[in-house]
């Protein structure tokens, strides 16, 4: 089942769109090595789920997994054929609201050959250019 929000304040939304880059969420926060986004888009809640599992797929229980993105964005599409007016379309999907330099997944505990591999397959599903991003040292 796709990813959703248990409750919201407001069941519709404006459509919103922001081209900024991302200033929180950019770097890789709990893994060792994170797929970041290059471009910014609306990622539906299915997108990333079919991402998990292609991930987990290839790592068989082997490493975890960090999802840093959640759909909390109702996207709401009329029917095809529907005349104009009569309010606001029904709630078609979720989407998280992705700006370029969004971490959307992060792994740990594998080496970093397992971790390009699984994330190749991941971005692949993506419908935006990702990157492979590896943790930065504090000293």
């Amino acid at each position: 089942m796709a990813l959703m929000p248990k409750r919201v304040k407001h069941r519709k939304e404006f459509r919103r769109v922001r081209d900024r880059k991302a200033t929180k969420g950019n770097y890789v926060a709990y893994g060792d090595y994170g797929l970041q986004a290059l471009e910014g888009c609306w990622l539906p809640g299915k997108t990333i789920d079919s991402g998990r599992i292609a991930c987990m797929h290839l790592l068989k229980r082997e490493g975890k997994l960090f999802i840093r993105i959640f759909p909390d964005k109702p996207i709401s599409k009329k029917p095809l054929e529907t005349r104009m007016g009569t309010g606001k379309a029904e709630v078609e999907y979720w989407a998280a609201r992705i700006k370029p330099g969004t971490m959307l997944f992060e792994l740990a505990g594998v080496s970093e050959a397992v971790a390009k591999s699984a994330f190749l397959r991941v971005a692949m599903k993506m419908p935006v250019r990702c990157r492979l991003v590896r943790r930065r040292v504090a000293v």
